[in-house]
């Protein structure tokens, strides 16, 4: 018998290989897998259905023009055998992930080239569906979602006569967007949930999948609907857990599963998660995601009182390119910096043009308007929140609005009217496992009761808000619910309150002009509560005044 030749050896190991590889494919395990299509590629190049593999592979363990590499070698492969409709779709496909990386150039690149070979097919099919859904992705990201929706729908009656599975995920996943953000909310929310049933059974492959995953739980965060959104962050974590070598998802996961745990109170794992975040994004140079995760991360430094941590970590998320409002200026609210906090928040609800997305800045503009006195101002911004709340229609939302409604009716002197609504806030938030919104709706109902007269009523408001406080580790709301129930101290030098507010306004080193306009009264008024502050501090200067505040600990 004679002994096989060097090519018939490389031959035999190709084909071991290349068995591997697919096994490896099938089971998810996407570095074993791009190995292994790799040495079969490099004994005998593989087919173009093979290539497809390897550029899938390559794409789920982040690599970063290896897959795009082997997606352009299989649609030239595809284009060489007259497989028009498989070429069409492989460029369709690398289109996609280009999207996904935020490659737009490229991306439209590979769609023209897709649409040529379509617009040359006889018979319409599933490219022709791709082809639609490519084309309305500009629209919708460029906000025109009425533009998008045409090409939507008839991608979507494609898909679902053609019987495309990754097609109907894909789409369902866009047009339920777009139909929610034109407030067809009910049609939208069941083409989501029902193209989800073919992620979830394994039927899409991580690329449509991990794109359905993302774009369904930013649609739930968009209208506020945090149980839905909270039910499918867990699945993609156990979708992500399933796959430990997959990369492109894992730091939106990460992210998602931080919101949540914040929300949930769980503080300390939100910040371990958001740390690992930060991490795993930086490491992959996504730097979008990467601003989200440190802001995620400031907002738990923030709730907790550490405000340097948090003025470093909305620094950063500003670097990589998140807007670090509205939590930057309640920080600046935090840290008495009124006027900050003030243009902070106009500037980013200026700019926000949406409702769903000015619903995210209001509840913060509510606070500090009521913080600077601006109680009509406060009020108009609650009644605008009403209105996005009672059309999108959830309950979180509601919640907000309940809370926002409950401290402007506190500010305007109605208690008994204030503390209805807040109690309703309360319940709410406690229905949905929010405890630090509960309990600053407790911390609100407390104040309305005290108000009202109903110190029993008070005390377990406050008793019941600074448990859940001190249980989350809410160190400024435990001072607020301190300076409501111990007794008051007097003030140094014998100052008024409002007198207090003007020093501490000099010691920020205010104008006269500049601190009416912070507190709306006239210049003249405020002469004369310097003049006040001057006799009974026994001092000339507005420096020695300055200096008696920082000595006192009132700045």
């Amino acid at each position: 018998m004679t002994e096989p030749g060097p090519d018939a050896v490389n031959v035999a190991t190709a084909g071991d290989d290349l068995a591997l590889g697919r096994t490896a494919f099938a089971r998810r395990a996407w570095k074993e897998a791009y190995v292994h299509l790799c040495r079969a590629d490099e004994a005998a190049q593989l087919a173009a259905d093979d290539l497809e593999r390897l550029a899938l592979a390559a794409y789920a363990i982040n690599l970063q023009t290896e897959p795009f590499r082997a997606w352009t070698r299989a649609h030239h492969e595809w284009l060489r055998q007259g497989a028009q409709r498989r070429a069409a779709r492989c460029a369709f496909q690398q289109a996609c992930a280009l999207y996904q990386r935020g490659e737009m150039a490229p991306a439209q690149g590979w769609v023209a080239r897709g649409r040529r070979i379509v617009e040359r097919l006889e018979e319409e099919g599933p490219e022709h569906g791709w082809l639609l859904e490519l084309t309305g992705l500009p629209l919708m990201f460029q906000g025109d979602n009425r533009g998008a929706l045409a090409y939507f729908m008839r991608a979507h009656e494609i898909a679902q006569r053609f019987d495309d599975v990754e097609l109907t995920v894909t789409i369902g996943q866009t047009l339920g967007h777009v139909l929610i953000q034109l407030n067809d909310l009910e049609r939208g929310l069941a083409l989501v949930d029902e193209s989800m049933v073919a992620v979830t059974s394994g039927e899409v492959d991580p690329l449509f999948a991990g794109i359905a995953y993302c774009q369904l739980i930013q649609t739930c965060q968009d209208i506020f609907d945090l149980r839905r959104a909270r039910e499918w962050t867990e699945s993609l974590a156990r979708w992500c857990d399933a796959q430990p070598d997959l990369v492109p998802y894992r730091g939106d996961c990460l992210i998602y599963r931080c919101e949540m745990l914040t929300l949930l109170g769980a503080w300390p794992d939100a910040e371990a998660v958001a740390a690992e975040a930060c991490e795993a994004l930086a490491a992959q140079r996504a730097w979008a995601a990467l601003g989200s995760a440190h802001y995620q991360l400031a907002e738990i430094y923030r709730l907790r009182g550490d405000h340097p941590a948090a003025e470093e970590q909305y620094r950063r998320a500003g670097e990589y390119g998140r807007d670090p409002e509205p939590g930057s200026s309640l920080l600046r609210l935090s840290q008495g910096r009124l006027d900050a906090a003030r243009q902070g928040i106009e500037r980013a609800l200026s700019a926000a043009t949406r409702p769903a997305s000015r619903a995210r800045f209001l509840p913060a503009y509510v606070e500090i308007m009521l913080a600077r006195g601006r109680v009509d101002a406060a009020a108009q911004a609650a009644d605008e929140l009403g209105g996005i709340a009672r059309e999108l229609d959830t309950p979180f939302l509601r919640g907000l609005h309940a809370c926002a409604t409950g401290a402007v009716l506190l500010a305007r002197g109605d208690p008994a009217a204030a503390l209805d609504l807040l109690k309703d806030a309360c319940r709410i938030f406690t229905e949905l496992d929010a405890p630090y919104e509960a309990a600053r709706s407790r911390l609100l109902a407390g104040r309305a009761s005290k108000d009202l007269g109903d110190g029993e009523a008070a005390a377990r408001e406050f008793d019941a808000a600074r448990a859940i406080l001190t249980r989350l580790g809410a160190t400024a709301d435990l001072a607020r619910i301190d300076a409501l129930t111990l007794p008051a101290q007097p003030a140094p030098g014998g100052l008024s309150a409002r007198e207090l507010e003007v020093l501490a306004l000099i010691a920020r080193g205010l104008t006269n002009k500049q601190i009416s306009v912070e507190l709306v009264v006239s210049e003249n008024t405020v002469a004369r509560h310097v003049q006040n502050i001057f006799a009974k501090l026994g001092v000339s200067s507005r420096t020695a005044a300055t200096a008696f505040a920082f000595e006192h600990g009132l700045v």
